[in-house]
């Protein structure tokens, strides 16, 4: 059996923010579940619960499968869906109800303008926040959508509660779950998409302007979208909004969906130049690239380590590919220009993790022989081989060795860092 790698390694010690973030948001959502309890007893709870359930999943779903080339940690995930049923709903609870009882206002401005923009700026606090505390964790385009469409289905699936509950006591339960449930459960996740497009494109750009307007011109298409799809209601007895849902909505998701999908092709070319750009760098090595990059051959790789070395073995895999992963996006950022000022000490922690990694993983084109991992000055690891193939701890992987590689790796790391701010095409394929 290959020996299990250290929890630190393979586990992530959370912060004190993400504990915080967690407590704050699950006693909110235990306080939510309460009040839904009381309002609607334990039946209609249950009713509603379970319809408002019905359609999230897939979407869900299809933001983790745009998500797999570089996957978001599974707490921010959480946090995203917990931010939308829990403070988004709070936020704009509490602000509508001081809004709508502004004078001059009526149902139409309540219902097409308030709300938009109330439930919009709510939901859109989480992408500011996370580009604020967690900038690591956006690194473009796909990132804001996919950040985006988990918070509008948290704050979609609560509110859907609460219409289920409200329907099911005046009798309209069928006509609600048809109009909420079954056509238009992509609502709010396609309007704070829109929102998390503007943040993407703000995040991947070096232009001062952009950075600026991408995201205000994200929110307020996300507040127009949302205004077009309540205030269609109010025209033509209901008949408007089946005009702005065919002529506009649908079209909208087609356009949102398709720039994922684009995206999420965009990533994964990035991802493999980026590693290529790495292995030039002697940071990984060339036949590895394929087992990181190509989703089919990452699976495929954890399969093998599984059946070689147990669940140990597949997640130290697991562990050092998303380890990699971080290293070439984090490369590809100082490569274009948008890379963080602490760049150095970010490469030369994740570039120590994977050194302390390497030693417990087991690849397809090393099953003739087990890595053993050796830092060289400036030039990163090379392999050589253990006693048995797999079986054994690598000899010489102790608090020495893996201080001289960390102090190898700083070396490389810095030299780097020299390569990209003296010419950042300098490590482009020629």
């Amino acid at each position: 059996m290959v020996p299990a790698g250290p929890a630190a390694l393979l586990h992530r010690p959370r912060s004190a923010l993400t504990w915080v973030t967690m407590i704050v948001l699950g006693l909110g959502g235990l306080l939510i579940a309460i009040l839904i309890f009381l309002l609607g007893g334990p039946v209609g709870a249950l009713i509603a619960t379970l319809l408002a359930a019905v359609s999230f999943p897939v979407m869900i779903l299809i933001c983790f499968w745009l998500d797999r080339y570089e996957p978001e940690p599974a707490g921010y995930r959480l946090a995203a869906l917990g931010w939308g049923a829990v403070a988004a709903v709070v936020l704009s609870f509490i602000a509508e109800q001081l809004l709508f009882g502004l004078p001059g206002t009526n149902e139409f401005v309540n219902t097409a303008v308030g709300a938009p923009v109330v439930e919009e700026l709510a939901k859109g606090l989480f992408l500011v926040a996370i580009v604020v505390f967690r900038r690591a964790e956006v690194n473009g385009l796909l990132d804001g959508i996919i950040y985006g469409a988990l918070v509008g289905i948290g704050f979609a699936f609560v509110e859907d509660i609460v219409y289920y509950l409200q329907s099911l006591q005046s009798g309209q339960l069928g006509p609600t779950f048809f109009l909420r449930g079954i056509i238009g459960p992509f609502a709010h996740p396609l309007f704070t998409a829109a929102t998390g497009i503007g943040i993407g494109i703000a995040v991947a750009t070096r232009r001062p302007g952009v950075r600026v307007l991408a995201p205000i011109f994200g929110f307020l298409a996300a507040i127009v979208m949302h205004a077009i799809w309540n205030g269609s209601t109010f025209f033509d007895n209901g008949n408007g909004f089946l005009l702005a849902y065919g002529a506009i909505m649908l079209p909208l998701l087609v356009v949102i969906l398709a720039i994922a999908i684009w995206a999420r092709s965009r990533e994964g070319k990035m991802l493999t130049t980026a590693l290529h750009q790495v292995a030039q760098m002697g940071w990984i090595r060339p036949e590895e690239i394929g087992w990181i990059a190509r989703l089919s051959d990452r699976m495929s790789a954890r399969a093998y380590a599984k059946r070689i070395g147990g669940k140990p073995a597949a997640d130290a895999l697991r562990a050092y590919q998303q380890t990699m992963i971080e290293v070439a996006f984090l490369h590809n950022r100082a490569v274009n220009g948008t890379a963080p000022h602490d760049l150095n000490e970010r490469m030369n922690d994740l570039l120590q993790r994977a050194a302390w990694l390497r030693p417990y993983v087991v690849f397809h084109h090393l099953r003739a022989q087990r890595g053993q991992l050796r830092v060289r000055r400036g030039r990163g690891f090379s392999h050589l081989p253990t006693r048995r193939a797999g079986l054994s701890r690598p000899t010489g992987v102790g608090r020495c060795s893996r201080t001289a590689s960390a102090r190898s790796l700083t070396c490389g790391v810095r030299g780097a860092v020299r390569m990209w701010r003296c010419s950042r095409f300098s490590l482009l394929p020629s």
